[in-house]
């Protein structure tokens, strides 16, 4: 399906001309599913979705003609909690704070939802808003990384693609118990954090050439 052009609302949005019973069935689907992708990711199916909001395949389809439109309306509000966050923290007079803050809750994030990763970082081919916000987030991300270098703050050899590194692995530790998830996020950001200042010791090796969209791909068959 095309991109819609950034002058009309995209399929997933919802408004004052709804009525208060779409409005409500509106809720109850994004409702569901986040739920849903919070325990079990991503794969959930439309149809258990519009089951578990009570509704039928029908009306979930009125609201949400694909389902990378139903993940995308999902997750907006975490999508945009990250954005906000790197706008806050280039605002911070600490580059070091500011870079530390945002992983720290972004990481927290991971951890909490089984869903975040894969919503945040998948492709929708109908939500252009989610590409340019997340475009938008790593533009943040690399003027953060280079503030906290140029004040000292940060290892030389840092690259912006690290961020992505420590949430690849931060992605690895979620498990089912959420108290499990929580611990184990926070003792690798911990590490991560401690290994990313400065010191005159052996350097790094070549960063991996990563972005943000890499962290949610399916894995490449052979053979």
């Amino acid at each position: 399906m095309p991109a819609q052009p950034s002058r009309n609302p995209p399929p997933y949005a919802s408004g004052p001309g709804q009525r208060a019973d779409a409005r409500h069935n509106r809720a109850r689907l994004l409702q569901a599913a986040r739920e849903a992708y919070a325990l079990n990711g991503t794969d959930v199916s439309s149809s258990a979705i519009a089951r578990r909001a009570g509704v039928g395949a029908a009306t979930l389809y009125r609201h949400f003609p694909t389902r990378g439109s139903l993940i995308a309306a999902a997750f907006s509000e975490q999508l945009s909690q990250c954005v906000a966050a790197l706008d806050e923290a280039l605002q911070d007079d600490d580059p070091w704070r500011g870079l530390r803050n945002v992983l720290t809750k972004v990481c927290m994030m991971q951890a909490q939802d089984r869903g975040f990763s894969a919503a945040f970082l998948s492709q929708f081919p109908d939500a252009p808003d989610v590409h340019r916000e997340r475009a938008r987030a790593e533009a943040c991300l690399a003027q953060l990384v280079q503030r906290a270098k140029d004040t000292g703050q940060l290892r030389k050899d840092f690259d912006p693609s690290d961020v992505t590194l420590l949430l690849l692995a931060n992605n690895g530790v979620v498990q089912e118990s959420p108290a499990t998830s929580m611990a184990a996020s926070r003792r690798l950001l911990a590490y991560f954090l401690q290994s990313c200042l400065p010191t005159d010791g052996t350097p790094l090796p070549q960063p991996a050439p990563l972005r943000l969209d890499d962290l949610y791909k399916p894995p490449r068959r052979t053979g």
